[in-house]
């Protein structure tokens, strides 16, 4: 099973940390029929990640796109500036254990990894885990996630 809606967009974004994996991982999804809308960055120069954060989350807030893909060098400030959005669950990974307990108890909408963590390899095996993986849709699991929002 996965979690990609054929109607939408597998929406991405990086900083210059995080660029080249992001490059790798549009290829990699591309290759598999996965239609993809990039947010930025376009460079390996410096930039600051929360422009292209914002509007990758809104993207994926709205329903435009759906599931979303963000690196950074760390993944914490690209996580932070992403779950800045009440509709965004993003979620930082940087082993498939991980992107699967994302999915299923958190249901991530978002996957977060720190670029300069972890090879590339293992960043495309992350975001296949992720893709493969449903939401449980277990109660408990349900009632946590509706507690996330602002009261």
């Amino acid at each position: 099973m996965s979690i990609i809606n054929p109607d939408k967009k597998v929406a991405l974004c990086s900083d210059h940390a995080g660029y080249e994996y992001k490059k790798a991982i549009i290829e990699h999804l591309n290759a598999k029929g996965i239609a993809t809308e990039d947010f930025g960055t376009f460079s390996t120069d410096s930039c600051d990640y929360p422009e292209f954060a914002h509007p990758c989350a809104e993207a994926v807030e709205s329903g435009r796109c759906y599931p979303g893909i963000a690196l950074c060098g760390t993944g914490n400030g690209i996580s932070m500036t992403l779950n800045k959005h009440q509709g965004i669950r993003a979620a930082l990974c940087w082993q498939p254990e991980l992107a699967v307990l994302a999915r299923e108890h958190n249901d991530a909408n978002i996957l977060v990894m720190p670029a300069r963590f972890i090879s590339p390899e293992q960043a495309l095996e992350i975001v296949d885990t992720f893709l493969a993986t449903p939401f449980s849709d277990e109660e408990r699991h349900a009632r946590r996630i509706a507690q996330i929002a602002l009261r």
